[in-house]
């Protein structure tokens, strides 16, 4: 086990300098920060200073092998619109997302689960029927439209709900400016965090019913059945248990994409975290905040699915034995 979880680290350290490499990339070929940074009335004598103060005329290796000695040390450059280190902006509004993708995810979880369940123990009823139907609809509408279409019905149509912010929010911990503990935080939560969470409902709900269904086919519960063992024990111990292994893995990927994701989410609703920065750096050609937003989403995702993996190979010794071939 010792030697699977060194190999899964590894495997994530490399993806993370892939990741960095190509965002610092993109960071080398866009724009001109300094034109975005001064305006149009500074001389290019002036203009040439800053680059060379900044480091900006220097090789493109020599460029990105100080970057990964700054990143080592907690350092991932400086914004030059907002005058001050990246990573106190990003930390500034990773509290909005981090919170938008909690509430989704909780959405996600409480309504695949039974939904799947349902579906996979019923599959001939008319309601599986309908919600392998919404689903497929859930599929195939991006999440932009959804997000619109909230909008029109229960802020335009119906005015129940606000349609842009984070509404009143509360400090605590002394740096985390949460909207969970306020009515009008949670107010403005609502839409968002479905918006969000139809990304990946329908795809946990038919992968949990398909698993499920080929989990109930096999030989060790067909002789629950045949044991008399009572229906219920047989669906949510006996195969649920078992359907969950392939849905924790892909729910690792998954929540790395929902964290991606959350810039057409929070563009539509003027929702202030990392996703609609993003957005603002790459008008602005606020090229170091867009490197380290992607480095970061990046993070999160090596590390979610270096744990998803971790955690998988504990409960399944199967993995570990194929991971040292």
């Amino acid at each position: 086990m010792f030697a699977f979880t060194v190999k899964r680290i590894a495997q994530g350290i490399l993806v993370m300098l892939i990741i960095s490499f190509i965002g610092f990339g993109i960071k080398h070929n866009f724009g001109d920060p300094v034109r975005e940074l001064v305006g149009e009335r500074v001389t290019p004598e002036e203009r040439a200073q800053i680059r060379e103060k900044l480091g900006l005329n220097d090789p493109f290796m020599v460029q990105y092998v100080r970057f990964l000695k700054n990143a080592v040390q907690g350092d991932l450059g400086r914004s030059f619109f907002f005058k001050k280190p990246v990573t106190e902006v990003i930390a500034a509004k990773a509290p909005a997302t981090l919170e938008l993708v909690f509430c989704a995810s909780l959405i996600v979880v409480g309504l695949s689960i039974p939904l799947g369940i349902y579906a996979a123990i019923h599959p001939k009823k008319l309601f599986s029927r309908l919600i392998m139907g919404g689903s497929i609809i859930g599929v195939s509408m991006p999440v932009f439209l959804t997000a619109i279409l909230l909008i029109y019905i229960f802020s335009v149509e119906l005015g129940w709900l606000p349609s842009f912010g984070r509404g009143e929010t509360v400090t605590v911990f002394g740096f985390w400016d949460s909207g969970l503990l306020t009515k009008e935080g949670l107010r403005h939560l609502i839409m968002p965090s479905i918006a969000l969470s139809s990304i990946m409902l329908p795809l946990f709900i038919r992968l949990i019913r398909s698993e499920m269904m080929e989990v109930l086919e096999s030989e060790y519960v067909k002789y629950a059945w045949a044991k008399g063992i009572k229906p219920r024990r047989v669906w949510y111990v006996h195969a649920f248990k078992n359907t969950l292994l392939p849905v924790i893995t892909v729910g690792g990927v998954q929540l790395g994409i929902m964290v991606a994701f959350t810039i057409l989410t929070e563009t539509v609703f003027q929702w202030q975290g990392m996703g609609s920065m993003f957005i603002e750096s790459v008008t602005r050609a606020d090229t170091a905040l867009m490197v380290s937003y992607i480095v970061v989403v990046g993070a999160i995702f090596v590390v979610v699915n270096t744990i998803v993996d971790i955690i998988y190979g504990l409960v399944n010794p199967v993995v570990r034995v194929t991971g040292r071939k």
